[in-house]
């Protein structure tokens, strides 16, 4: 596997790093396994503070940090800074909360005193992608950290740079060395690493098949995995819709990072009544959009991450129009060197087109008509994936009711999707399992260790 940075802008090299060899791996477990022993005997207070300090530089070297990511990906450097500010917060928020979600819990029982206790579980393996290079680390690395389990990474092979930046700042901040070691691992080392006795969980974030790879090896090795995969999130507009609303988000919950982002609307479901409009307002809005170089503010539309990720999206585009889908607008070449890709709307995609259950990784937006709301949900889940989705409805009483019914992980009203710390984040079916973020999160992999003091 080859790890390199290149600008999907310019289409320059920019870094190369060569893989380890299986004695390194081996000297990463054996000091992230002693680590772990070294915390059991350690308060997550004595952590705190160096996460707080990590927040610190993170917010002190915005401008670099944000940098590399923009030349490493491709996303606009505003949402390079932004993505290093949640980052920032997320630090905060487990620094703050980690003491309050590690109390012992009291528990009634007829058979004596009972409490269970939080505890740290041992050296875990995190596999992320390059759509967040920053903040899918920072998901699992804050709670981890002050939980007391030690992290290895193995980061998508087109964005190291922001790995190793990740890593430099951590060990900057005063976190040992073994805190989160960054690896530039080969797949069967990925499968070794995972096996191995001194690793205890899994967390992953990326593709539905990386997913199912990683997942069948942590299964085979009675680890426990959490995983965050594709979503192909339902946005609904239903009659009594605010279309104001609907006009500022529904083209930026599409065109957000490029449209690369698991958790993005990317079925637009509209009420007969609204449809025309809708489609008019989308496209007058994806007219607009100004591709360039994404580290100028100027630019509102950011090059995709690499040039593979690019034949991907016009391939899937390609076969759902060979299918019957009509281009509404767009998917048309962008005269610009980088990895461009034209704002493109889909319509007309029947159950049988296979752009009808797959996640279209880019700015490409599918438009569906429906007459009733009972037809909205049903479309909405009518899915293999259920990661996010959104309802737009002034009857927000209403909404409600209707999220209920919703096969996703997440649902936002009158809103596109957002993460925050303080909110969980994960979906069901085929989009994973498991949560990040918040205290769901937080407990995704400790050992919740029940005490029982029997009375006399």
């Amino acid at each position: 596997m080859a790890y390199q940075t290149i600008n999907p802008f310019n289409n320059q090299v920019l870094n190369s790093y060569e893989n380890i060899s299986d004695d390194q791996l081996e000297k990463v477990l054996t000091d992230s396994h002693a680590l772990y022993l070294k915390w059991r005997d350690e308060p997550s207070e004595t952590r705190r503070d160096t996460l707080h300090r990590i927040a610190t530089m993170m917010r002190s070297e915005k401008t670099q940090l944000a940098t590399t990511v923009t030349q490493e990906m491709g996303k606009l450097i505003g949402e390079s800074e932004a993505e290093v500010e949640l980052c920032a917060d997320i630090a905060d928020y487990f620094a703050d909360h980690a003491a309050e979600f590690l109390a012992r819990k009291p528990l009634d029982t007829v058979i004596g005193d009972a409490y269970y206790e939080k505890q740290a579980l041992g050296v875990l393996f995190m596999v992320e992608p390059w759509n967040f290079p920053y903040y899918q680390i920072m998901r699992v690395f804050a709670p981890n950290f002050m939980i007391g389990n030690p992290m290895l990474l193995k980061h998508a092979s087109n964005t190291p740079s922001s790995a190793e930046a990740f890593v430099d700042i951590i060990r900057r901040a005063g976190a040992p060395t073994a805190s989160l070691t960054n690896l530039f691992v080969d797949y069967d080392q990925v499968d070794k690493a995972i096996a191995d006795p001194r690793v205890v969980g899994v967390a992953l974030t990326g593709s539905e098949r990386g997913g199912a790879s990683v997942a069948k090896t942590a299964g085979q090795n009675l680890k426990k995995s959490t995983m965050e995969l594709g979503g192909n999130d339902p946005f609904i507009v239903l009659s009594d819709a605010d279309m104001n609303k609907v006009k500022r988000v529904a083209p930026v919950a599409r065109l957000s990072n490029a449209g690369q982002i698991c958790a993005a609307s990317k079925r637009f479901i509209v009420m007969a009544d609204k449809y025309d409009e809708f489609l008019t307002m989308l496209k007058q809005a994806f007219e607009q959009v100004k591709p360039g170089d994404p580290m100028d503010p100027a630019t509102t539309l950011a090059p995709l991450s690499s040039a593979k990720s690019k034949t991907a999206l016009q391939k899937q585009v390609d076969a759902a129009v060979d299918a019957g889908a009509t281009v509404f607008y767009g998917n048309h070449p962008i005269d610009l060197p980088g990895q461009f890709f034209q704002p493109t709307i889909l319509t007309d995609i029947t159950k049988d087109n296979p752009a009808y259950n797959q996640e279209l990784f880019g700015p490409v937006a599918s438009v569906y008509k429906v007459n009733s709301e009972e037809e909205a949900i049903a479309l909405a889940n009518d899915s293999s994936y259920g990661l996010g989705s959104a309802i737009f409805t002034e009857d927000t009483k209403h909404a409600d009711a209707v999220a209920q019914q919703i096969e996703a992980g997440m649902t936002f009203i009158n809103r596109a999707w957002a993460t925050l710390p303080e909110l969980p984040f994960g979906g069901v079916k085929n989009s994973g399992y498991g949560r990040e973020m918040y205290e769901l999160g937080f407990d995704a992999f400790v050992n919740e260790h029940l005490v029982v003091n029997a009375k006399d």
